[in-house]
């Protein structure tokens, strides 16, 4: 990129249909008034304070979140007589504890403190069923192998005594889960990790933005058992937003993803007995093949209904692996008006003070959650 002249836009193909976004025009100055000003370290150096506004925006809504969960733990108790003191609370108290404070004062007031400076107006496009259902199935091997590592390194680094705390919440099937897990929680992250992200972001370039929204959206899990798949959602995720300007899609691909692992997934483990299945393979290891096969047949209708679910779950995967291999390469970027050079780019994104303090701040959280 030669500073200060202006970025040449390039001959845009259709993504889905009619043109790429069109970015305005860039505000650098076509002529140095001072020569001894340096105007490309000046750019530099406001991009820095951007990102570090945001970084800065993000750890405030942590925190902001946390001590809401606090304040509202200690009414509850206080209110209901220790409820909760001992886990024991219900999982709509959870999830509305855990969400009021995060998507009504949290999250509203980190895209406040953003501010509006950096956000630059797109064209919308619309994409097609085909390419949605494509896009989605491509989504899933990215979550199984997110989900895999993301398991594997948390009982790796726990010595095998850490816990998927929203995978046991999810468990306690009902309709909590669809409204809170399949609806809210969706259309109010994508609207913070997608659209404020990405939106205060991309004129600095659009890789850029999407693998910050990736991150951000990983490290706000503050979960080491989901922070690889939110990681790589996110990415997907952002880019199906960044070529279609229309958070419909994101939103809607994050809404049938939850309703599968938080929903359907958990209700078909319980229509099998797992804890009985425990004690009768135990048995079974004693010679007591008896006990094993009376279980299999007390849980037939189960066993059956869980092997359908596996085998389709797993072909889709496969499909979405060879869809991932083959169009991997067609992803289409284009050039931002201020787009950040190579030789800068992360330092200038992860390098100040606001994303410094983001990034430690939720790593710090994670551990902290993975040994507790």
């Amino acid at each position: 990129m030669t500073f200060p002249q202006q970025p040449q836009q390039p001959q845009y193909p259709q993504y889905p249909q009619g043109p790429a976004p069109q970015y305005p025009q860039s505000q650098f100055p076509q002529q140095l008034q001072q020569p001894n000003r340096n105007p490309f370290f000046e750019w530099l150096q406001r991009a820095k304070r951007d990102f570090s506004r945001i970084g800065a925006s993000l750890c405030l809504m942590v925190i902001i979140w946390y001590a809401g969960v606090f304040l509202l733990k200690g009414v509850v108790r206080a209110v209901a007589g220790g409820v909760g003191a001992g886990g024991d609370m219900p999982n709509w108290m959870t999830f509305l504890i855990s969400d009021v404070p995060l998507y009504l004062i949290a999250m509203p007031v980190a895209v406040v403190l953003m501010g509006k400076s950096t956000v630059i107006e797109t064209r919308k496009f619309n994409m097609k069923p085909g390419m949605f259902f494509k896009l989605l199935f491509m989504c899933l091997p990215m979550m199984w192998v997110g989900s895999m590592v993301g398991s594997m390194l948390s009982l790796a680094l726990s010595d095998g005594e850490a816990t998927n705390r929203v995978a046991d919440l999810a468990m306690q099937t009902n309709i909590w889960n669809v409204v809170f897990l399949v609806i809210l929680g969706p259309i109010f992250e994508e609207w913070m990790f997608r659209k404020q992200l990405i939106d205060h972001t991309r004129k600095y370039g659009e890789k850029t933005a999407i693998l910050l929204s990736g991150l951000a959206f990983g490290l706000f899990h503050m979960n080491l058992f989901q922070f690889f798949y939110a990681f790589l959602l996110g990415v997907m995720f952002g880019y199906i937003y960044m070529r279609t300007s229309k958070l419909r899609y994101s939103t809607a691909m994050h809404m049938i993803i939850n309703f599968n692992g938080g929903v359907l997934a958990p209700w078909i483990l319980t229509r099998v007995d797992l804890d009985q299945l425990d004690k009768v393979s135990q048995a079974a290891e004693n010679g007591n093949v008896a006990a094993m096969e009376q279980w299999a047949s007390q849980n037939a209708t189960g066993l059956a209904i869980m092997l359908v679910y596996f085998l389709l779950y797993g072909a889709v995967i496969l499909v979405g692996f060879v869809l991932l291999i083959r169009n991997f390469r067609k992803a289409e970027f284009y050039t931002a008006p201020e787009e950040l050079p190579r030789g800068v780019r992360a330092k200038t994104v992860y390098g100040n003070v606001g994303m410094v303090t983001f990034i430690v701040l939720t790593v710090l959280l994670t551990a902290i959650g993975l040994f507790l």
